[in-house]
Formats: structure tokens, C-alpha cells, sequence
């Protein structure tokens, strides 16, 4: 009786793993698949249309124009505020025509007239101090010293931007975590099944010698 219950629960153990691991290897094939459709074609697409070249700060500006953001004050609590343009015209190795700089596609795409956009704040005062300070930034610090800088066909040709938003870092991250998911998928389906072969196998051994 008490073999036969512990012969039971040791095939429940087993049916539990071979559930685990189909469950880990689905996770990680829909993860592959979703990951894939939405970060490895537009990565994929940006390094097919783009690639890098050496900037040159030409010059640093404020546009009279202001543009809307909107802050967070609290869970239900949103507002408009308003941020001088700044723009950073650079020449580019692969161009001798002046160049509008981004600080990524992100930005890009929000404001395309603009070089940065500022963490929206309440004030419109404090808007316009963190601009007036990443223009000092570019003027002083950075003056006329060259920085690598990435181009996309695709995007806008004229425009460049100062990092790339599908770096190698996400994309290794993106489809490592699923890969491990599948693999101890894998590996836990086998292992289960190799214990259940190895089992069996010694049960058949005992039945003979019992026999």
C-alpha cells in the first residue's frame, strides 16, 4: 500500500516537471516571437537605413517658439507646461550640410524641430533653465570637439541623432531572457524524461531478478 502510493506521488512529481518544462518552452517561443515583431524589426530597420559618423557642433540656438509638454502632480493629476526650442546644428563626416541633432528617435519623432526636450515641470521657468543649461553644455563643454553620431535614410536623412534607441545592450537582452527560458524548458523536459527511462529501466531490472 504505502509502496504503491509512493510510486503515485513520485509520477504526480513527474507529470508536474514535464508540465513546468512545456509551460517554460511555450514562454519562451512567444516571447521570441513577440520580442521579435516588436523590437527586432524596427532595430533592424534602423540598422539597415543608418549608420554612424563623426559631428561637429556648428551651432547652438534658442528658436523664439515654445512648445507644450505635460507633467505629473500626483495619480489624477496632469498639466500643460511650456519649454523653449533649442537646437544643435552639427556637420557630419558623411555630409558637408548642416545637420539637426537629436538625443534619439524617441525625441525625433516627439519634436523634430527641436534638439532636446526637457523633463516636463510644472514651471515654465525651470523648463527653460534646464534648456538654457544643456545649451551651455553644447557650446562649453562639448564646443568643437567631435562625437560620434547615428543617421537613419528611413527616419529623416537631413537629421542625425546622439544615441541609438535599439542598442546591442537591448537587443541582447530582449532575446537572451526568452532563449534561457526555452533551454531549462528544454532541459527540464529531458532531465524528467531521462528519469522516467532510468526508472523504468530499474524496475524491469528488479522484476527479473525477483523473477
Amino acid at each position: 500500500m504505502a509502496r504503491g502510493r509512493a510510486a503515485y506521488e513520485y509520477t504526480e512529481a513527474e507529470d508536474k516537471s514535464m508540465r513546468l518544462g512545456f509551460l517554460l518552452i511555450a514562454a519562451g517561443l512567444l516571447s521570441l516571437l513577440g520580442l521579435g515583431c516588436c523590437w527586432l524589426r524596427p532595430a533592424l530597420q534602423e540598422r539597415g537605413g543608418g549608420g554612424a559618423a563623426n559631428c561637429t557642433v556648428l551651432a547652438v540656438r534658442q528658436l523664439g517658439e515654445r512648445f507644450a509638454c505635460t507633467f505629473s502632480c500626483g495619480a489624477a493629476c496632469r498639466g500643460t507646461a511650456r519649454y523653449p526650442c533649442l537646437q544643435v546644428l552639427v556637420r557630419t563626416s558623411r555630409s558637408a550640410a548642416p545637420a539637426l541633432l537629436h538625443e534619439d528617435e524617441r525625441q525625433l519623432r516627439t519634436n523634430p524641430k527641436c534638439s532636446y526636450i526637457p523633463p516636463c515641470a510644472r514651471d515654465d521657468q525651470e523648463n527653460s533653465e534646464n534648456v538654457t543649461y544643456k545649451q551651455k553644455y553644447w557650446k562649453e563643454k562639448v564646443g568643437s570637439q567631435p562625437f560620434t553620431c547615428y543617421f537613419n535614410q528611413h527616419l529623416r536623412p537631413d537629421d542625425v541623432m546622439l544615441k541609438r534607441t535599439h542598442d546591442e545592450t537591448v537587443l541582447l537582452h530582449c532575446f537572451l531572457w526568452p532563449l534561457v527560458t526555452f533551454l531549462v524548458g528544454v532541459l527540464i523536459v529531458a532531465l524528467t524524461a531521462c528519469a522516467r527511462s532510468l526508472a523504468a529501466r530499474a524496475e524491469a531490472i528488479q522484476r527479473k531478478k525477483h523473477s
